[in-house]
């Protein structure tokens, strides 16, 4: 196992994401408790040392699960990471509350780990207002040692990761987003990375295989990585490029199966570094599936100034460039657009089409955003 150092710890390079446990007749409040169990006994054979869930996983049933598979082993013996969950924003007064229910659940005593959870548009300004208490209450969770290392978690862009670290910035250890090689320049993973590397705080990578988009490639694609390593399948290389970049700490996995468990570890068994040749088949294998029924759109904004509604054409067709490509995307379009007004939303378009009469690319935007506002529907 490839272990990264962090503030003295040695921290495995691969971590246990619980977010797609196995689970009973395909039921996702249902994790299959014995399945969970032999794989964190799995894990934990092979050196995998850190675990990560949160409080909505499962139905709310991953930290449960998977604190009782841990509970069966020494507790130095793993690291376990949780969340506070401020996607919903009915939960931000109850940061106490729901703190302390998650020790109860995990059983762990204590947090290893601790991230403010998915910093994006939606709830920002809520994360920031010190009404709610939660940046107080976490740094006396820090200070009495039931978090061990606090960071978060962020879907946003960087102009709202930002906002974020220029709030709370100094008492942030780590961040963790969204890397893989399709979303590095299609949703400027490499700016992220760029950003957390000025404010000195290492990387924990979520979706590497983006929802397992990665690791069933279109055949033509799958043929150029296997001319360059005929030995690893494309869901290698997925992991092979976040292991390129140096910032990155810890990479989570949300393995389903021992399967994907025994591939998993094998891969991360020793560093393979990607070549300067190797990383450009990446990147043209990224640029034909971001290229797939995504709208040609160079953010020029003529559109705008044409736009009786006020929309902001650029920002909905990079939206919807999200979810055509799909895998995570899905969830990244619709968030954006539930960050908005609701005049400003696909659906206030009215067709007029003055947009598209100065679009240099010559994008159908009326009928795009349609197909966008059904989609969504």
């Amino acid at each position: 196992m490839i272990y990264r150092d962090f503030n003295g710890l040695k921290l495995s390079a691969l971590g246990f994401g619980a977010m797609r446990l196995p689970c009973v007749d395909g039921n996702d409040a249902t994790p299959d408790q014995d399945a969970v169990n032999e794989m964190v006994d799995y894990a934990l054979e092979s050196g995998v040392n850190y675990f990560d869930t949160a409080w909505g996983y499962h139905d709310g049933q991953s930290e449960i699960v998977l604190g009782r598979a841990l509970a069966r082993h020494p507790r130095d013996s793993y690291y376990l990471a949780t969340k506070f969950p401020g996607y919903d924003l009915a939960n931000m007064d109850k940061v106490e509350e729901i703190f302390e229910e998650q020790l109860r659940k995990t059983g762990a005593g204590h947090f290893d780990f601790y991230l403010i959870h998915n910093v994006c548009e939606l709830n920002i300004d809520e994360y920031l207002n010190p009404a709610h208490g939660i940046m107080p209450y976490l740094l006396e969770q820090k200070r009495t040692g039931r978090i061990r290392h606090l960071g978060f978690s962020a879907h946003g862009a960087i102009p709202v990761m930002e906002r974020f670290l220029e709030a709370y910035g100094e008492h942030m250890e780590f961040c963790q987003i969204q890397l893989n090689y399709m979303d590095w320049e299609f949703q400027d993973a490499r700016g992220k990375v760029e950003l957390l590397r000025r404010h000195g705080l290492p990387v924990w990578v979520m979706e590497p295989v983006r929802g397992g988009k990665l690791a069933s490639l279109p055949e033509a694609d799958a043929e150029k990585l296997r001319a360059l390593r005929p030995d690893e399948k494309p869901v290698a290389w997925a992991f092979r490029f976040v292991q390129s970049v140096p910032e990155v700490v810890v990479t989570l996995s949300g393995m389903s199966d021992m399967e994907q468990m025994r591939e998993n570890v094998a891969t991360f068994a020793e560093d393979r570094p990607l070549t300067e040749v190797e990383r450009a088949a990446l990147d043209e294998v990224a640029r034909d599936l971001t290229s797939q029924g995504t709208v040609p759109c160079t953010a020029c904004h003529y559109c705008t100034s044409h736009c009786p509604q006020g929309l902001d054409i650029p920002h909905l067709l990079s939206l919807y460039n999200q979810l055509i490509v799909g895998g995570s995307g899905d969830f990244i379009a619709r968030m954006g657009v539930g960050s908005l007004p609701e005049d400003k939303r696909p659906d206030a378009c009215i067709g007029c089409g003055s947009c598209a009469a100065v679009c240099p690319q010559q994008i159908d935007i009326p009928g795009t955003l349609a197909d966008f506002a059904a989609r969504l529907a």
